[in-house]
């Protein structure tokens, strides 16, 4: 806007400019011409050279051009340029003029010079009669020249203007971009979990209104979340004992029933639910804890927590008929996490290749850095089951069809590795089967 101001501006006073030089220049050398033809007067008839040589050279200099004063004939009697005299200039348009009574101004290119010049000549009266003529002749380069002299003036102090316009400017636009840029970066720790974050109540009327909002908002999400983790973590403690007196009570009637195949068949089937439910529970409260960062970050060998991950599993994996390797590999792995939530999503991960492999199949752990991988033999996922499998009670068609679960773990375990800027990924293995990988942030990066 003050660049167009500026041009708006400047160019209608630019070509004013011009102008109003270009009459300065010609009144001028009007003005001068006749100033030097009544100065002259005395000294032309009878001529006096000495005199008018003295006009002619004060006067060219205060108009910066040629002056010279011939007499009635038109021969040359002063030249302010040292020409001698007697030369004649009758030929000249504007000398002719001036000895028939009337003064001229005119742009012509002069022969002898080589260039265009602006001629003002003006008669030299005594009685009302021409007895001799006064020209100046001027440089029209000259004149270009003042004129750019001018508009380059004018240029330079619009370029001054705009120039402290966008420094003012930019100083302006970095106090209001301030806060919001504090108000941006606060909004990214919120969105990373951390629901403390404030920002500083400044700037204009509009810009404190909106901290004052944000503050609030951050403030009633924390309390919404509070009451919501609480609430689960209450519920999941008070479903704890009913659940535990109802398999008391199975397991009475069990013993009470035994030898009943029919009944022992649906009380077994009620405990499995009973445990099925108790395990949700658990679930639901770590899902109600995740994002708290209840141990803190650090850096793990990811070779090692993959061994270990193994060696927890592989009783399990042996009763399966299920072989369970960790090829860890010699190339040094780390990752950033807490090394709890590595394990729980380990566990989760590899429990889910152990369940849906069948018996006589291998299960592995590939460490690479940055990233564990658990590769299994089985079923694999349907098209579209990639990220569908994630949401929390949804296990998928092989969930459905297969063994049974609670449709939490690959929640709980992408939740674990999320908060610590992670995340875990499923495809399909070329020939059959699923890769699931757990990626983490650099350790270089986090420590």
């Amino acid at each position: 806007m003050l660049l167009l101001a500026l041009i708006a501006f400047g160019v209608p006073l630019a070509l004013s400019l011009r102008d109003r030089v270009d009459s300065e220049v010609k009144g001028q050398a009007r003005s001068q011409a006749e100033v030097v033809a009544t100065s002259a007067t005395e000294f032309v008839d009878p001529p006096q050279p000495l005199p008018l040589q003295r006009i002619a050279e004060r006067s060219a200099e205060s108009v910066r051009g040629r002056v010279i004063v011939v007499d009635a004939r038109g021969d040359l009697l002063a030249d302010s340029a040292g020409a001698a005299s007697g030369r004649s200039y009758d030929d000249r348009p504007e000398v002719e003029a001036a000895l028939e009574g009337r003064g001229e101004q005119i742009t012509r290119d002069s022969e002898t010079l080589g260039e265009e010049i602006l001629a003002t000549s003006t008669p030299i009266l005594e009685r009302n009669r021409p007895v001799g003529a006064v020209r100046i002749t001027q440089s029209v380069e000259a004149v270009h020249e003042a004129v750019k002299t001018s508009i380059l003036d004018i240029a330079a102090l619009a370029g001054v203007v705009l120039l402290l316009g966008i420094v003012a400017g930019a100083l302006i636009a970095q106090q209001i971009a301030r806060p919001i840029h504090r108000l941006d970066s606060a909004a990214r720790r919120v969105a990373e979990g951390n629901l403390d974050t404030t920002v500083a109540v400044q700037g204009s009327t509009e810009q404190r209104s909106l901290a004052r909002a944000f503050n609030e908002m951050t403030q009633r999400i924390k309390r919404l979340l509070r009451v919501q983790q609480d609430f689960v973590a209450d519920a999941s403690h008070q479903l704890r004992t009913p659940l535990t007196g109802l398999r008391l009570r199975l397991e009475n009637l069990a013993d009470r029933f035994r030898g009943d195949a029919g009944t022992e068949r649906e009380l077994g089937a009620a405990m499995g639910e009973i445990d099925r439910l108790s395990l949700i529970v658990d679930e639901l409260l770590i899902l109600s804890r995740a994002g708290e960062h209840e141990v803190p970050g650090e850096r793990l060998d990811l070779r090692e927590a993959a061994g270990r991950a193994a060696e927890r599993w592989r009783a399990s994996a042996e009763d399966r008929g299920i072989e369970l390797t960790a090829e860890t590999g010699d190339i040094a792995a780390e990752g950033w996490c807490a090394a709890p939530d590595l394990e729980r999503t380990l566990d989760c991960l590899v429990e889910n290749a152990l369940a849906y492999s069948p018996r006589g199949s291998a299960v592995q752990l590939r460490v690479a850095p940055g990233r564990i991988a658990v590769l299994d033999e089985g079923p694999g996922l349907s098209a579209g089951e990639e990220e569908a499998v994630f949401e929390r009670f949804s296990r998928g068609s092989a969930g459905r069809r297969g063994a049974p679960g609670t449709g939490l773990g690959l929640a709980i375990a992408r939740e674990l590795t999320r908060q610590w800027d992670g995340d875990v990924r499923l495809r399909n293995r070329d020939g059959g089967g699923l890769v699931a990988t757990i990626e983490l942030a650099p350790a270089e990066v986090r420590s």
